[in-house]
């Protein structure tokens, strides 16, 4: 299977969230969302939520977050990061996401909570009818090493 005709994520597995949860993390969890957008936005799947024009994938993942942000903030997380994404400087040469994102979620189960809210769940059309492809890696935080110390 060649790059262009690799496989697109848009949703976790039920494998991938039965593996999150037994992660037991501990803590607040921050996702790491690398994204990549349509060219025009795809609402075919839910056509309630369409604009009278079309829009650009970037477009409607704005719609997405405008949505978004008062669940997520209602659920214990935030937005910490958005930025331009652009090409690898260590990675595939033919790969580039979009749009890079990183939410802190102030549990694993406030993020599940988030996920499962029926009021994001309503404007989760914005993000499906945006992205083409997308990557999510739950994130824990560390205490840094400590200089000299030993294992």
């Amino acid at each position: 299977m060649t790059r262009a005709d690799s496989i697109s994520y848009l949703e976790p597995t039920q494998e991938a969230g039965r593996r999150f949860v037994q992660r037991n993390l501990a803590g607040p969890v921050v996702m790491l969302n690398l994204l990549r957008f349509r060219g025009v936005a795809d609402y075919s799947g839910h056509p309630e939520l369409a604009p009278a024009r079309p829009i650009s994938g970037a477009e409607a993942f704005n719609l997405y977050v405008e949505h978004t942000l008062p669940f997520l903030r209602e659920t214990g997380g935030d937005l910490l990061f958005l930025g331009h994404g652009g090409p690898f400087l260590i990675g595939p040469a033919d790969e580039h996401w979009d749009l890079t994102m990183m939410i802190r979620q102030a549990s694993a189960a406030s993020f599940l909570s988030f996920a499962s809210h029926k009021g994001y769940l309503a404007g989760l059309g914005h993000r499906t009818a945006a992205v083409m492809d997308s990557r999510l890696l739950p994130l824990s935080e560390m205490a840094l090493p400590v200089a000299g110390a030993r294992p």
